[in-house]
């Protein structure tokens, strides 16, 4: 038999913003499904940003369709802010008021009952480890602290689907590994979440990605699948002493498509590492460098990066043509 198929809730069809001549979003097309744990990828003005305020019903799209927990974006938007929890890039709250009285003003914009308002302000200080802070002024807490209590106050009146954009931004990897964990308690509870980063390792914890680059997306699919089908070229990794000064040199070597620092060494995308191996190794010897190489597995930083440079070098020779 067959799996039922997941419930989508969140759709969006050829979804587009302009602002004047610019098209910051460009005909996206994506299905969110319950409990998933979906990141938009992608660099610092991609579009990841006001695609989820398009979402979240606080940015009108110019065109396209899409519903989100069954409200149309379009024309529902105050619906939607009900049914959804919003964590924006920066801290949100009051800093002069405490943690205890944060989380008191925002019980009461979300008319969270007063029967349950105790239980849930619990809750959100047990769920952030925020019990020796309560009565601190949010101002004076760590940035990890602070994104811990905006994710709390987000959440508060138990939305099913909540958004969160680039939330451990500046964030220690401690603070944020420890972010996630509670990104993933929720997500068991059917809870969906829509997660923007630029930070690669983080996107390895999502169900699935999507690629954005310039308003586009490039690419969508699990983690794996991104590393295993769209990446057809091989990654080539290279340990020396000073791998920055290989970089141009490698970069003229014939069938060598890219070179980037990676770690404390470098990572080469080639198209055949068996038929370029010896032209590599004469390189070397050649500026007297000595290097350990051998052919890894791609990292989703590797699979982003390529497709860029593939979209890049597309579109050179059009921007030629325009001049």
């Amino acid at each position: 038999m067959n799996p039922e198929p997941k419930e989508v809730v969140v759709s969006v069809q050829n979804l587009e913003k302009r602002f004047g001549d610019f098209i910051a979003v460009n005909r996206i097309n994506l299905d969110v499904t319950r409990g998933e744990i979906f990141g938009f990828l992608g660099p610092n003005g991609a579009g990841k940003s006001t695609t989820i305020r398009m979402l979240c019903g606080i940015l009108n799209p110019t065109a396209g369709q899409g519903r989100v927990a069954g409200y149309d974006i379009f024309r529902e938007s105050e619906q939607i802010k009900e049914h959804i929890g919003y964590m924006s890039q920066k801290f949100s709250l009051y800093e002069d008021l405490s943690v205890e009285e944060n989380i008191n003003f925002y019980s009461g914009i979300y008319n969270i009952a007063a029967g349950k308002k105790e239980q849930r302000k619990q809750w959100v200080i047990e769920m952030a480890g925020l019990q020796e802070h309560r009565q601190s002024k949010a101002g004076t807490l760590s940035v990890g602290w602070k994104q811990r209590l905006s994710l709390g106050c987000a959440i508060l009146h138990e939305p099913p689907i909540v958004f969160l954009d680039e939330p451990t931004s500046g964030v220690d990897p401690l603070s944020r590994r420890r972010f996630w964990d509670l990104i993933h308690q929720m997500s068991e509870q059917g809870v969906t979440i829509f997660v923007t980063t630029h930070y690669m390792e983080e996107a390895e914890y999502c169900d699935r990605l999507a690629l954005i680059y310039r308003g586009e997306l490039t690419a969508m699919g699990t983690p794996r699948e991104l590393k295993t089908n769209l990446m057809k070229d091989q990654i080539i990794e290279l340990k020396t002493l000073h791998p920055q000064d290989l970089i141009e040199p490698l970069q003229k070597v014939t069938g060598v498509k890219e070179v980037a620092l990676y770690g404390g060494g470098l990572h080469l995308v080639v198209e055949d590492f068996a038929r370029i191996q010896p032209e590599l190794q004469s390189t070397l010897q050649r500026l007297n460098s000595t290097a350990f190489i051998k052919r890894v597995d791609p990292s989703l930083e590797d699979v982003f990066v390529s497709l860029i440079e593939a979209r890049e070098r597309s579109e050179r020779p059009q921007q030629g043509v325009r001049k």
